[in-house]
């Protein structure tokens, strides 16, 4: 049965009766995830188009209809019948932004299996911890992957992730490039099965609080973590986002650039849109590649109507000027979207004044993996109401979010400061850390009990708006991905010559967040370049490229606490410029370690022309 408290959340809203109405028809139906992003339009219109893949070749993109992808995604879900996936089972999907691999999560969802889609940027060992952790039964996968121009060699990883996987029983790979690869005895050929299996496959009856999804994001231990998403509030929050934060309109062309390795490409790219019967864009490429104008470029070829992006793009191509913009007609764009960091205000002008030439609404974004939509926008709101810029503003219908103090106590009236946290539940919300309860309880429950701690800071304004004001625990946000530090020590700990290490982030002009690592070497340590550079190469293997730390500071000790706790605030304060306000040190069992830390960091900044 559906949970009814999601209607009673619905009726809280503002919207008009009409719009509720219509969203608790669509509720009573939510047990069937691809029916309400698939059958139900085929039924209306089947040729409608669902997906337009913006390939990584310039200029290529492919048209998918409603039905088109209802039908790929029927035969890839029996694929996966046949091969004995059955409802609860987990899968693994570990592929580039493609209609296949968009197909490939509804499969799942039509058969009642749980998918977790991998980032294809995460390394053979990243994603084999992902694989072990949610008992994977099967990964699909392209022999390859191709993005900027390159080949990313997709299908070789995963032979080496699941060769310490048991639980894998089947690998699928589909064809992305004409390139053979070596097929082994537990390797499927995807599309010849495809070709083989029945177009009709009945929707698996679900109850709407089984599990969607599993998505694993960084915590500030090690160990990511898998956050599980349900059926129906789910599906009900992100088509409810998607149609009123960013006014979609049918007959739209929705461009969310982002990967489905994230939670963004789930709920913007996938669920949300395709829920409402949007035209979602899939974006293969870079902004960079061939040039700076390709997101402008593919704006003005497929007329897309909503941009939803992220700062750290925007900062890229701020660099390169405007006329890579102005090269293209983007009178198409209605609506321009930031998320996965806070924007700064130059990128927001930017992208307001040049990109969307003064006459788009813009919203900042702000939301999370656990979220699992948005939580914070500009829209919606009164008609002409006014956005400030580089600031996420307003709760959306159902949000309630409380400023806490370091006590635990609510701050109340405008003008303040504090920890964000989320006073009611919403029907989008994570419902567990998987096969961990207890690490969820006390991951976002434990801090500021009776609420839902986000982890994230933020400033009420004198207006009352939200203003997010960054992380507040051990996790970075490199480029819109979060990452947790102590992941990153930890790969770093493998090294035989570096005993000790400390990671922090800092400001990076591009990525918004950059990862500065503290290392402590063995005395007898020689070659220090070179262990710099082995120590990049472990984190690139371990966890992914975007992970390796900008930079590395060799140091003599670490700042620590009598009880051995690692104070990374003083190492923030020194790569931030801020050591004339170091606060309390007298907790620290030398607090001569602050001066030597200084000293090597001025030294290094001369050095490196940081």
């Amino acid at each position: 049965m559906f949970h009814l408290t999601l209607i009673f959340l619905l009726c809280l809203t503002k919207l008009s009766l009409q719009s509720t109405l219509h969203m608790i028809r669509l509720c009573l139906n939510l047990c069937f995830v691809t029916v309400n992003c698939l059958d139900r339009h085929v039924e209306k219109s089947p040729n409608r188009v669902a997906l337009i893949w913006e390939r990584d070749e310039p200029g290529t993109a492919v048209h998918v209809t409603y039905r088109e992808l209802l039908d790929m995604t029927c035969r890839l879900a029996n694929t996966l019948k046949k091969y004995g996936i059955q409802k609860g089972d987990r899968v693994a999907i570990y592929m580039s932004v493609s209609p296949l691999s968009v197909a490939a999560m509804l499969a799942c969802a039509r058969i009642g299996a749980v998918h977790t889609v991998v980032f294809a940027g995460f390394s053979a060992e990243s994603l084999a911890g992902r694989i072990m952790d949610s008992g994977c039964k099967a990964v699909i996968t392209y022999n390859q992957g191709v993005r900027g121009g390159r080949i990313t060699e997709l299908k070789t990883t995963v032979d080496e992730a699941v060769k310490n996987c048991p639980s894998i029983k089947h690998v699928f790979v589909a064809q992305r490039t004409d390139n053979k690869v070596q097929m082994r005895d537990h390797d499927i050929p995807l599309e010849k099965e495809m070709a083989k299996a029945a177009s009709v496959c009945p929707p698996e009856i679900m109850d709407s609080e089984d599990m969607l999804f599993m998505l694993y994001t960084s915590g500030s231990t090690g160990k990511p973590k898998g956050i599980v998403h349900t059926q129906a509030g789910y599906l009900l929050y992100a088509a409810l986002t998607h149609k009123y934060v960013f006014d979609y309109q049918q007959g739209d062309v929705f461009g969310c650039v982002a990967d489905i390795g994230w939670i963004t490409g789930h709920s913007y790219v996938v669920y949300g849109p395709l829920c409402n019967g949007a035209t979602s864009v899939l974006f293969e490429s870079t902004p960079v590649y061939p040039d700076p104008g390709r997101y402008w470029e593919v704006v003005q070829r497929l007329k897309i109507n909503q941009f939803y992006g992220a700062p750290t793009a925007i900062r890229l191509l701020l660099n390169y000027g405007e006329e890579w913009v102005k090269k293209y007609d983007r009178s198409s764009l209605k609506t321009l979207g930031s998320v996965g960091e806070p924007i700064n205000n130059e990128a927001w002008q930017w992208f307001y004044h040049v990109v969307g030439e003064g006459r788009c609404t813009l919203v900042d974004t702000w939301w999370q993996t656990e979220t699992g939509g948005i939580c914070i926008a500009p829209r919606p709101s009164e008609e002409k109401a006014e956005i400030v810029p580089a600031m996420a503003m307003r709760p959306f219908f159902g949000i309630v979010p409380m400023l806490m103090d370091e006590n635990g106590k609510v701050i109340e009236g405008n003008d303040v400061s504090g920890a964000l946290c989320i006073a009611q539940p919403w029907p989008g919300m994570a419902r567990t850390i998987y096969g961990d309860q207890q690490r969820f309880v006390d991951a976002y429950f434990k801090a500021y009990p009776g609420y839902y701690f986000t982890g994230d800071g933020a400033y009420r304004t004198k207006r009352g708006y939200y203003q997010i004001t960054g992380r507040m625990d051990d996790v970075i946000n490199i480029s819109g991905h979060r990452l947790g530090t102590a992941e990153i020590e930890d790969a770093m700990a493998d090294h035989p010559d570096v005993p000790e290490t400390a990671v922090i982030g800092y400001p990076h002009k591009i990525k918004g967040e950059g990862a500065f690592a503290f290392i402590v070497l063995k005395e007898q340590t020689a070659h220090i370049d070179r262990v710099k550079e082995e120590l990049k190469t472990i984190v690139a293997s371990k966890i992914a490229k975007y992970a390796v730390p900008d930079h590395i500071l060799v140091v003599k000790r670490l700042p620590k606490t009598r009880s051995g706790k690692i104070m990374r605030r003083l190492l923030r304060k020194v790569v931030t410029e801020q050591s004339s306000n170091m606060g309390d040190v007298t907790t620290l069992d030398d607090p001569s370690v602050v001066k030597e830390i200084l000293d090597a960091y001025q030294k290094y900044k001369e050095k490196s022309s940081l």
